[in-house]
């Protein structure tokens, strides 16, 4: 039973991520089909986060109280309605409207992820999170290219409609094939219990000074804003430090996802079996740091492939560790909330952090946004040394808190 579930978790988050790599990089070229300028163009790709950042907290939060499933289907359904909206906009101000729609809406991952936190135990909880992302690189992989081959002449509707498809094949895989993972015990213990639910809508921010949950969530933020700032200056630093072409770097990138997607489909699951996440969290924050760097320097395309090799790994390691450790240092009842948060921080590093690189970028050079992701990764090695290692004992991740039965 455990294994459909997990493989359903996968087939839908793959869906998911394929629709969403399938529009993602036509947005800028659809946007121009209605004259909108290179800052509207930019304003466009920020508003789905920003709209997320709000959404993913609230369906997380839902979710706890109503169930996975229901919430699951609330979301996917969103989103196949924002990719028929995208498809028949007329006007660049339908554009926006069918991003906003999609990013209130979008809360599928961070659901997603609450569910396999239901349905396994912390013994193999990160190795099943792993699959979401193993999903998130085939899609991402797969996606684009399928979007590129469906947008030939400038037929950019074409590929959102595919995407609405896909979307709703989610709809109707996730009501025939997804039980509800929450008991109806849970559910009710929340219902009866509003208090509980009022305060957590009050204290999301406050969650980030919690004793165990807080400094996780602000490694993840350090995280975050490191690989999101490389992740939007990839192509700009391929263009113009090491002279390629469009497609080139897309290959490139296209080799990092495959690396990512084959260490948290695969690799995580041995590492788990041999290390703790205490002792994952910090090591791989250091080889994030130094890969950072060579990524910064690197003068041509083989050493590029080899530094991109270890960068791929730490960030396959790191966005599978953290979310799981996450899950492990709050209550049962608290899961939905903290991945609807952990995917608010997503959402807002995805708002700043191309920013930061490409001001860097213009300002200081080619090497400013890796040595600035460095330095991000320099102050999460340290934090999560001290948080992990040493005020923790190795057998020990963080103290549940916040439980139901506490006072608020």
């Amino acid at each position: 039973m455990q294994k459909r579930r997990l493989m359903t978790i996968f087939l839908i988050v793959f869906i998911d991520l394929l629709g969403f790599g399938l529009i993602l990089p036509l947005l800028p070229f659809y946007a121009e089909t209605f004259n909108a300028s290179d800052t509207v163009i930019g304003l466009l790709v920020a508003s789905y986060a920003a709209a997320q950042l709000i959404g993913a907290p609230l369906l997380g939060r839902l979710s706890d109280r109503f169930g996975r499933r229901p919430i699951l289907l609330v979301s996917i359904l969103g989103t196949s309605i924002g990719f028929v909206i995208l498809g028949a906009a007329n006007a660049l101000w339908i554009l926006f409207a069918a991003r906003i729609f999609d990013g209130l809406t979008g809360g599928n991952i961070a659901v997603a992820r609450a569910y396999i936190t239901d349905v396994t135990d912390e013994s193999n909880r990160a190795k099943a999170l792993g699959l979401i992302g193993a999903a998130f690189g085939m899609g991402f992989i797969i996606g684009p290219a399928l979007g590129g081959a469906l947008s030939t002449g400038g037929n950019y509707a074409l590929p959102a409609f595919v995407a609405a498809g896909l979307s709703a094949l989610n709809v109707v895989m996730a009501f025939f094939w997804l039980p509800e993972s929450l008991d109806a015990e849970r559910r009710e213990a929340l219902r009866e219990n509003p208090r509980h639910y009022v305060a957590s809508l009050r204290t999301d921010l406050a969650a980030f000074r919690r004793p165990g949950v807080g400094p996780l969530l602000q490694m993840m933020a350090l995280f975050q804003l490191a690989f999101v700032t490389f992740e939007g200056v990839f192509s700009l630093h391929a263009k113009d430090h090491l002279a390629l072409q469009s497609n080139e770097a897309g290959y490139l990138l296209a080799y990092a996802a495959a690396i990512i997607a084959l260490v948290q489909g695969a690799a995580i699951g041995r590492l788990e079996s041999r290390y703790s996440e205490n002792q994952l969290i910090p090591v791989a924050g250091v080889v994030m740091l130094f890969s950072l760097l060579g990524w910064a320097i690197v003068p041509d395309v083989p050493l590029m492939l080899v530094v991109l090799a270890p960068l791929s790994f730490s960030i396959g390691v790191l966005s599978t560790t953290m979310h799981s450790t996450v899950t492990k240092a709050v209550h049962l009842d608290e899961i939905g909330s903290m991945m609807g948060l952990s995917a608010a921080i997503g959402s807002a590093t995805r708002m700043i952090g191309p920013a930061i690189g490409g001001a860097l970028f213009d300002v200081l050079g080619a090497w400013a946004p890796g040595v600035f992701g460095a330095l991000l990764m320099a102050c999460f090695a340290v934090y999560a040394w001290r948080e992990l290692l040493v005020r923790v004992t190795p057998d020990m991740v963080t103290i549940p808190v916040h439980r139901l039965d506490t006072p608020t």
